[in-house]
């Protein structure tokens, strides 16, 4: 869809098929080109290194070269009193000289916009996996779309066009050549005016823009469900297995849903740690034309949730989706996308201070899936030894622990050999189970002592310990060898920023912790803070890059600034696209951002470039620079337009995959329709 929207763009600004079909030629070359270096070093062309490809911009040095052969073909651009050679040779010599016209512009460009790129580098973690491969693969096809321009686009120049054309201005390049003489005029006739009214739009941008939600990274659509139940700690094998069985049918019995795999405690590799309590459930989902009139996934979840909380009252109930289930635990270490861990070492005291911070979110707005992790509650058989008592039977507490972890969990006594083969068997000695299945029998374990004449004696245990069933840890958290409880919680129909901020300051105010406790905020608003600091540091060093080199081609501070000054008006572009489609900011957005680094700057490139090409020639500064407003008005508008339309797609899909590169899209989009 891209390429076609190009071409009908090249198409409708020069009224020439075959020029358009010059400029298309180039992206299946760079990407190509893209592909086969991937390939080379390993890499893999995926969603996330093609996905968010903006044709346009590859082609928009194609389009400047074009534009400057275009013009060479047509008598326009070339010094008065030239005699214009007839024939092939004089095409090639005008082709020659068009690419000569525009090279220097179009090759610095290109190194600014990957310049641009250079923060995406710095990503670590989840954010720079999903961004650091479309990074690498921009820059890969920006070369390849670099090389066909200086080699492929003139050939086929040569070719395809021929030796004079008709320079047609076309229905649109008339209207907006009418719409913009009287504009520029007005615009250098009150340069104070036009000034203020462009900061006003900026700082009026900028106002909006500080309302916007805030996310780490857009949901992704992934088309499935992944439920996870959390049942009592101390629910057994067999009647968690009939919770998961019932579970399972009623998430069936939904009719968007396509099948449902269930797991009910760990794999057998050991991989996945969690006991009978935990049941997760994989459920793909039909196409959404298969849905039922007006459904929409999050009423499904709502309805499903309500079915099932009220079907087991006391199971915790949290749904994600398969990759964003596991992303989420990979960043915060928990089965959940945010949480608060609560560090201390009392396990009863991490249990009240967690309950406590529980109930300080489920007051928050848009804080969903809440749950304390279960750590105490496992029935557990505590044995005190009474040392006086123990003493009198000449007996030490090792003494009785070894009775009693032979009695109950056995002890080794060797090991049968099966003759004939190399197989053996551990042969393991322990009471039967009649006498340890109870707390009872485990009372009247005997231990052998010795009575007040020396002689042997067998002493319940009972008589020199107290046995109690108690309230036990049934599973310890810890990082940084500290023990933690984690208070888990979602976000939904509220961006992630705000409901963050707002759960910390609640939870800061309203929880006190005891001395040597603390709080930590872990999850996807953690990824997001992290990503947005380093951005903060290596953003500016991409401009400061982009200034060198924009005075390394120019020889000129004050045309470095002119050129750095287009990036605050295509910056405000993108807020405002943000704005009107109600879309938070999130890293996606911020690469958007940085993408129109290198893209602004490239038409201020051209058009100072052509307007120091006539001052050199002696041409008066305001005609100089009303003709340069003439002449480049097609090409900054063509490199603006296909570099918006090329990413069209992306900004209004809606399909599976298409979320992470929407913001994307939408500031690119924006920020080229103000620039």
């Amino acid at each position: 869809v891209g390429i076609v929207l190009i071409l009908i763009v090249q198409w409708l600004f020069l009224g020439n098929l075959r020029s358009a079909l010059i400029v298309v030629a180039t992206i299946p070359f760079a990407l190509f080109f893209a592909v086969i270096i991937l390939v080379v070093r390993g890499e893999s062309a995926n969603l996330l290194s093609v996905g968010a490809l903006d044709f346009g911009l590859i082609v928009d040095g194609t389009v400047i070269m074009v534009e400057a052969i275009f013009r060479r073909l047509s008598g326009h651009g070339a010094p008065t009193g030239e005699v214009v050679r007839p024939g092939l040779a004089g095409k090639l010599l005008r082709i020659r000289q068009a690419s000569g016209d525009v090279s220097r512009s179009i090759v610095f460009a290109a190194i600014i916009i990957v310049t641009g790129f250079l923060p995406l580098f710095t990503l670590t973690g989840v954010e720079g996996h999903i961004f650091g491969p479309m990074a690498q693969t921009y820059a890969y096809a920006l070369l390849g779309g670099l090389i066909a321009t200086f080699t492929v686009t003139p050939v086929l120049s040569a070719y395809l066009l021929p030796a004079h054309v008709e320079e047609v201005e076309t229905i649109l390049v008339r209207t907006l050549d009418r719409l913009y003489r009287p504009a520029i005029r007005a615009a250098l006739g009150n340069r104070i005016l036009t000034l203020g009214l462009a900061l006003l739009l900026t700082a009026g941008v900028g106002v909006a823009g500080r309302q916007l939600g805030l996310e780490f990274l857009p949901k992704l659509e992934e088309g499935n469900l992944w439920l996870r139940a959390t049942m009592p700690a101390t629910i057994s094998l067999e009647e968690g297995n009939l919770y998961v069985n019932r579970i399972r049918r009623i998430i069936a019995a939904v009719p968007e849903v396509e099948s449902v795999v269930s797991q009910h405690g760990r794999p057998d590799d050991g991989t996945d740690a969690a006991g009978f309590f935990n049941g997760e459930f994989f459920a793909p989902l039909k196409p959404a034309e298969k849905w039922r009139p007006g459904m929409t996934k999050d009423r499904m979840v709502g309805d499903l949730l309500d079915r099932l909380r009220t079907d087991f009252p006391g199971v915790e109930f949290n749904v994600s989706q398969y990759l964003q289930d596991n992303v989420a635990e990979a960043v915060s270490g928990i089965k959940g996308e945010n949480s608060f861990k609560v560090f201390g070492s009392d396990l009863e005291t991490l249990t009240e201070v967690a309950n406590r911070v529980e109930a300080v979110l489920r007051k928050v707005p848009g804080v969903t899936d809440l749950g304390v992790f279960t750590s105490l509650g496992q029935p557990t058989v505590q044995i005190d030894v009474d040392r006086v008592r123990a003493a009198r039977y000449g007996l030490t507490p090792g003494d009785i622990n070894a009775t009693v972890r032979t009695a109950i969990g056995g002890d080794s006594a060797g090991d049968l050999y099966d003759s004939g083969s190399d197989r053996h068997y551990p042969i393991v000695i322990r009471l039967a189970e009649q006498f340890r299945q109870s707390v009872a029998s485990i009372r009247n374990l005997r231990i052998s002592g010795q009575g007040p004449n020396g002689t042997l004696m067998q002493v319940p245990l009972s008589e020199v310990a107290q046995v109690a069933l108690v309230s036990g840890p049934a599973y310890i958290y810890r990082e940084g060898q500290q023990r933690y409880l984690p208070v888990k919680f979602s976000v939904r129909d509220r961006d992630l920023g705000s409901a963050i901020l707002e759960a910390r300051e609640r939870v800061n105010a309203e929880v006190a912790l005891p001395r040597g406790y603390r709080l930590e905020l872990v999850g996807e608003f953690n990824n997001m803070q992290g990503a947005l600091a380093r951005l903060s540091v290596t953003v500016p060093i991409a401009i400061g890059l982009i200034a060198i080199l924009l005075f390394m081609n120019f020889g000129s501070a004050i045309d470095m600034l002119l050129a750095l000054s287009v990036i605050p008006m295509a910056a405000a572009g993108g807020v405002l696209a943000l704005v009107i489609t109600d879309t938070p900011f999130s890293v996606s957005a911020a690469i958007g951002f940085i993408a129109l680094l290198g893209i602004a700057v490239m038409d201020g490139i051209i058009v100072l470039s052509h307007f120091n090409g006539l001052i050199g020639e002696g041409e008066e500064r305001v005609r100089a620079m009303l003709r340069t407003c003439h002449t480049q008005l097609r090409p900054v508008v063509m490199t603006c337009v296909v570099a918006g339309v090329g990413l069209l797609p992306a900004a209004f899909s809606n399909g599976v995959g298409s979320q992470v590169q929407k913001p994307l899209a939408l500031v690119v989009v924006g920020g080229m329709s103000l620039a």
